[in-house]
């Protein structure tokens, strides 16, 4: 069936889908028209959101909390930013088959076609893939692509899953290497209120992130950290290295709970003088070693 698209006159508001998505949590509301989590299945469907123009100030202050120099070239990760609203809306539609509260993101690709000026037009289309099982229980991905004019510059695949019963049968999607053995590069010192600060800039106030007390609601000892923040981290630290189109996948293995300490660890075939390279990275708790991110950058 071909898919449809639904082109909207502005940004949804993220202060209505976030309380619409909160509704959905009380036993029985997915029953309700306006509340998402209750459909059947995935609609076949497209969000278009065209002529956004880039906010400077916005830019600068994501670019200082997620670490990126200024510059008027957006990072490979702010369209993501200006998508999010439209993956909100399709998740919290009454049509989507389940919560948006409650999902766990757990991979992420991206592929930068070129750089992107802070000055282009964007147009955006976001749509979700049906759902298929997945070992914890089943996943869609978030498809979004970012166009200027007829060029499409930027896309992303989000993988989300939706947690239920545990089935060892179902193989799990492939990722990036591990990069527990990886060399450290460098160590962060995360504070208490990064998912506020995060959250205040991208428009991403999930719960689980904004504060210890909200996020306890939903089973964290203490707020966590934005995976697409840890995302963009690592794609300032990697900083200069960065060609300018490339690829960049990312698993995201256990949350990062705030404060804490963490280790930057890369490491890559290396390559002759010259040219570009793969390079594989990751996050990993400073103390006891655990996982939280594994990442690789392959140019284009």
């Amino acid at each position: 069936m071909a898919r449809s698209e639904q082109v909207l006159k502005g940004t949804p508001s993220m202060t209505r889908m976030f309380a619409r998505a909160g509704v959905a949590m009380v036993p029985g509301a997915s029953a309700l028209p306006f509340v998402g989590g209750g459909g059947g299945r995935v609609r076949e469907q497209a969000l278009v959101l065209a002529g956004q123009r880039v906010d400077r100030n916005r830019l600068a202050a994501y670019d200082r909390v997620c670490g990126f120099d200024l510059s008027d070239v957006l990072p490979a990760t702010y369209p993501h930013m200006l998508a999010f609203p439209l993956q909100l809306a399709l998740m919290t539609s009454s049509s989507f088959p389940v919560p948006a509260i409650g999902l766990v993101h757990i991979a992420n690709r991206i592929v930068a076609h070129r750089p992107i000026l802070a000055g282009e037009r964007l147009s955006l289309r976001v749509w979700a893939t049906p759902l298929i099982p997945h070992s914890r229980g089943r996943q869609f991905t978030l498809r979004s692509e970012a166009w200027v004019g007829p060029e499409k510059v930027w896309e992303e695949a989000s993988l989300n899953l939706a947690r239920g019963r545990r089935d060892d049968s179902v193989a799990s999607p492939d990722g990036p290497p591990d990069s527990s053995e990886l060399p450290q590069a460098a160590v962060w010192q995360l504070p208490g209120d990064l998912g506020r600060r995060y959250g205040s800039v991208s428009g991403d106030m999930n719960p689980i992130h904004v504060h210890p007390l909200s996020a306890k609601l939903f089973g964290f000892p203490a707020a966590i950290a934005h995976g697409m923040w840890t995302n963009a981290r690592c794609l300032a630290q990697l900083g200069r290295e960065l060609p300018d189109a490339f690829t960049v996948d990312v698993a995201f293995k256990k949350p990062i709970l705030l404060p804490a300490k963490v280790v930057f660890a890369e490491g890559g075939p290396g390559a002759v003088e010259g040219s570009e390279r793969t390079i594989a990275f990751g996050v990993r708790d400073a103390r006891k070693g655990t996982v939280h991110l594994d990442g690789l950058l392959t140019p284009a």
